[in-house]
């Protein structure tokens, strides 16, 4: 690699970050970091039609929380500023109009219903919907069909005009993909893709192929959907930058479905339940709200390290790894071909894995912050990462420390006392009673409360195991939660105690 690694990432601020769109910044993120060069943020906001203001923070946000922030963005800034593609809007004119005096483009003066009368005229029950190709455009309002005195005079008169690439009639179109080798076109199944709209801003086409050359992209990867655009995108290279100068290509494989039949979508996360989005995104145009990773309650750490498996593997079995030792293992040679079904449980082991081997103090304020939304407060303290570490290795989800700990906090509401009742009887009583009335005499920690438990369960000769499950459903409600004498030591005495009585009295 002789020259300085500078890879982008270009999403159009329109919604949510998709799954597919975060793995690509992740990609992009871990191969600039291991060859010790820069990830840029682009932001492609040309189709001022779906602009959605709030998005670009939106997109920002997601990356602050994913740790996979860009070198040079609008906001970082950088030296090839500037990073919104609607603030570079003169850039692209001068090289549109540069392909056009080389006879490698053409103004387009089609209105829309001319449009859709060919798409009329020329729909065949073999091709129902016809492109502006290099047959069609023969017949169209161009300025390959109109004589120089018209297109001058159109023009002049402030005319409503798009720009086309003119594709080759008979030419086949080749390149190199970093992940799926020789990739061939033929350049008469592509259309005369639109270069610059009647709004004078450019299309993705145009916009992408200039600021990869202008911002010095080394490296593209992005989704195999773009795969039929690339010979469009390799002409033009080839017109304005020469091909020597084109950045080495990758095109990532598509997240599936569960199923792994098709692309995962929105709408297959709303159908069975499950985010494909990095964070919460309401669509301030239309209302719609869609689910995400953070306030389901993952790590950032175990979502990256999730999507990093979504196509690739280091060639072990290992499937837990960290930023820095993805960054160090990394390479496009072992991102697979083939697309990757996402799996929802697969990727809460993940995040249960992260929890596990996670310091409690790290995500105790989320945690803290989840209680509150829920009409819970607690301090942040030693107390709380206490009850936190007794509990972790339970919980899949950072929302599920609320089931698991709520009882640390406030006595049960109800207490399960059917599922002892069968077996209770006046010793049990007994015991419990004498157990809380020798308690003046016991240390208050877990070690010293279990010891003098089973000492007197000896003395009482009542089996340790008959009284636990009592002692369990009386501390917290029910048959879950950690060790009961650690439960016991960290609610306190009097707690326990009260606990115990009310219980007791149901019995």
């Amino acid at each position: 690699m002789n020259k300085k690694v500078r890879v982008r990432f270009a999403p159009s601020p329109t919604g949510g970050l998709h799954l597919g769109g975060v793995r690509t910044v992740l990609y992009n993120y871990l191969f600039a970091k291991k060859h010790g060069g820069d990830f840029i943020l682009r932001i492609e906001d040309t189709d001022q039609n779906r602009y959605v203001a709030s998005a670009e923070q939106y997109i920002f946000d997601c990356l602050q929380w994913c740790g996979l922030e860009p070198d040079e963005s609008a906001i970082h800034g950088g030296p090839f500023a500037p990073y919104r593609q609607s603030e570079r809007k003169a850039i692209y004119q001068q090289y549109a109009e540069q392909l056009v005096k080389a006879g490698q483009a053409y103004y387009a003066f089609d209105t829309p219903e001319e449009l859709e009368d060919m798409r009329q005229q020329f729909k065949t029950h073999d091709n129902p919907t016809p492109q502006y190709n290099y047959e069609i455009r023969e017949r169209m309002k161009n300025s390959l069909t109109l004589s120089e005195e018209e297109v001058q005079r159109l023009l002049s008169a402030g005319s409503s005009y798009v720009v086309r690439i003119k594709m080759p009639v008979n030419e086949e179109i080749r390149f190199t993909d970093m992940i799926r080798g020789e990739v061939a076109f033929h350049s008469a199944l592509v259309d005369d893709k639109v270069l610059l709209k009647a709004d004078g801003m450019p299309t993705y086409h145009l916009a992408v192929v200039v600021d990869d050359h202008l911002m010095q992209i080394s490296h593209a990867f992005r989704g195999e959907e773009w795969l039929p655009s690339a010979p469009v995108h390799i002409l033009l290279w080839k017109y304005l930058f020469g091909l020597e100068n084109m950045p080495q290509w990758a095109h990532l494989p598509l997240i599936l479905k569960p199923d792994g039949n098709g692309k995962l979508s929105k709408r297959d996360g709303d159908r069975l339940g499950f985010p494909v989005f990095a964070m919460d995104w309401t669509d301030p145009k239309t209302a719609e709200k869609a689910t995400g990773f953070r306030e389901r309650g993952f790590l950032p750490e175990a979502f990256v390290n999730m999507l990093a498996m979504l196509g690739w593997n280091d060639g072990t079995d290992q499937e837990i790894f960290g930023k820095e030792e993805l960054i160090e293992r990394f390479s496009l040679e072992r991102v697979h071909k083939s697309g990757a079904k996402f799996d929802y449980e697969k990727a809460k082991w993940f995040n249960h894995e992260w929890i596990k081997k996670t310091s409690v103090s790290r995500f105790s304020s989320l945690v803290v912050k989840d209680f509150e939304s829920r009409g819970l407060n607690v301090a942040n303290d030693q107390r709380l990462e206490k009850i936190l570490e007794l509990v972790k290795d339970r919980c899949t989800l950072l929302t599920d420390f609320y089931d698991q700990s709520k009882f640390f906090f406030v006595a049960p509401e109800s207490v399960d006392v059917d599922s002892i009742k069968g077996k209770w009887n006046d010793d049990k009583t007994t015991f419990f009673k004498e157990w809380i009335a020798g308690w003046n005499n016991v240390e208050w920690n877990a070690a010293a409360l279990e010891a003098s438990f089973k000492e007197l369960a000896v003395t009482k000769n009542i089996k340790v195991g008959e009284l636990m499950l009592p002692l369990r459903i009386m501390l917290v409600g029910g048959k879950f939660g950690p060790g009961v004498f650690n439960i016991s030591e960290l609610i306190g005495k009097e707690e326990t105690e009260n606990r115990l009585k009310t219980a007791i009295q149901f019995l």
